[in-house]
């Protein structure tokens, strides 16, 4: 039996959050240029994305692009970037091919002009997919995001449109980057390293966490299939007790 066939279909987790890390020492250990893993990485994403809408995932979140990335060197940002337009006008055939739509959620403005042109372009040229959702964490950081939301609220409440005791973990996720987007079920980091990394803290209070020691251009459907294996191993509370659950 396959890793696939041992994946129960009815117990899928509707949004699985990706935190794609190692591509600068996986390319180190080949004795190339950070960059050089970069590019393998693309790869990880085209047969993840596949991987997970052949299952049947609803929503694949991955972590692209920190806010803090923005401080690594220069040349290293600017072929991401490069990279990146490159990648999303490449790919967007697979993306039609697989009725994937893309999505993303950050600091978009922050993105260099023609990176964002491609990037709202391929988001408009898949919008009318629906088998999954794939959304590109761009110059994004949950404190990022969490600061933004709290002002845009503070200024809501002083402009009368929002009353100060209606506040509530609702209200909250309306504001969000992420509103139309439920929370991941699963969040998978590769790269052996055990940190969130700013990334999605407010969504992933309930999530599922799995970590892989193996680099993120290593990863293949394979390994997606383990952390899908894995988390319907897992009994998931949300703070009642077994016997609750089992009732």
């Amino acid at each position: 039996m396959s890793l696939k066939d041992k994946i129960d279909p009815d117990r899928l987790p509707a949004h699985i959050a990706i935190i794609m890390d190692g591509n600068g020492r996986w390319a180190r250990q080949r004795g190339k240029p950070r960059v050089f893993g970069h590019r393998h990485g693309v790869t990880s994403v085209r047969e993840t994305a596949e991987a997970a809408a052949e299952l049947g995932i609803n929503y694949l979140t991955l972590y692209a692009f920190s806010t803090e990335n923005w401080k690594r060197p220069r040349a290293e940002v600017t072929a991401l970037m490069k990279l990146l337009v490159q990648t999303i006008h490449k790919e967007t055939k697979t993306l039609h091919d697989n009725n994937i739509r893309l999505l993303a959620v950050g600091n978009l403005d922050n993105l260099p002009d023609i990176t964002h042109r491609e990037l709202m372009e391929a988001i408009k040229e898949t919008a009318h997919h629906d088998r999954m959702a794939m959304i590109l964490a761009l110059s994004y950081s949950s404190r990022w995001e969490i600061t933004r939301a709290m002002n845009q609220i503070a200024s809501d409440v002083k402009a009368g449109i929002v009353d100060p005791a209606q506040i509530n973990q609702e209200l909250i996720s309306s504001y969000m980057t992420t509103k139309d987007i439920p929370d991941p079920e699963l969040l998978i980091r590769t790269s052996g390293e055990y940190r969130i990394s700013n990334f999605l803290l407010w969504q992933i209070a309930y999530s599922e966490l799995y970590f892989t020691p193996k680099y993120w251009p290593e990863f293949r459907k394979e390994d997606l299939y383990e952390a899908i294996i894995d988390f319907q191993k897992r009994e998931r509370r949300f703070g009642k007790t077994s016997e609750q659950i089992v009732k």
